[in-house]
């Protein structure tokens, strides 16, 4: 009889984290699906070459698909400006922008990053990480210049293209933007993003 009711109890408790796990996975608007290293999880986007055209020539009209949301389109002129500064898809952009604050200027998340496109300040909470020369963000903007959301799509888009540069990939360079030691998960959320608004 006691044997009876462990394995009762054993099939209740399996069936309820499976049921739990399910209600998770489709409450999520998006599935992730984690690559090898060695194969990138989808396409990735071509970096641009910089247009000789200055940032006032560019057109006024929104080059973002009108799936994105209004909340990631009405920082639409700053993306496009950036995207043939930093040679960056505005897409690619829009895709970090939507990930890391939605579209919220005044995103501050937990570990401290500021603003639109979630970039660690020199002060805040994260004057208080260390690394092995000193504090990891030194060289970085103020809290209070990444609240700005031109000076924060200019700086997280800089990034971005720098970390492009290092690496010639883009999967590589979203992993670097992103948090550490999530491997290439950050960086596959970003593209199914970019792949998923079009």
């Amino acid at each position: 009889m006691e044997l009876r009711i462990k394995a009762i109890m054993l099939g209740f408790i399996t069936g309820s984290l499976v049921v739990f796990m399910l209600a998770t996975h489709l409450s999520k608007p998006y599935t992730v699906v984690l690559a090898s290293a060695d194969e990138p999880l989808v396409e990735q986007p071509e970096q641009q070459q910089p247009a000789d055209t200055a940032p006032e020539e560019i057109e006024q009209e929104c080059q973002l698909p009108a799936s994105y949301p209004e909340s990631i389109r009405q920082w639409c002129s700053l993306i496009q400006e950036n995207s043939v500064e930093y040679a960056v898809e505005s897409r690619l952009i829009a895709a970090v922008m939507l990930q890391e604050s939605g579209g919220n200027p005044d995103a501050y998340s937990k570990s401290g990053a500021v603003g639109l496109m979630q970039v660690m300040p020199r002060d805040g909470i994260a004057e208080k990480f260390q690394c092995i020369n000193g504090p990891c963000f030194a060289a970085r903007p103020s809290m209070q210049e990444l609240y700005n959301p031109e000076f924060n799509i200019d700086y997280g888009s800089r990034m971005l293209s720098n970390l492009y540069a290092k690496s010639g990939d883009w999967r590589e360079a979203l992993k670097s933007y992103g948090p550490m030691d999530v491997g290439y998960y950050y960086a596959d959320i970003v593209l199914n993003i970019y792949h998923n608004y079009q």
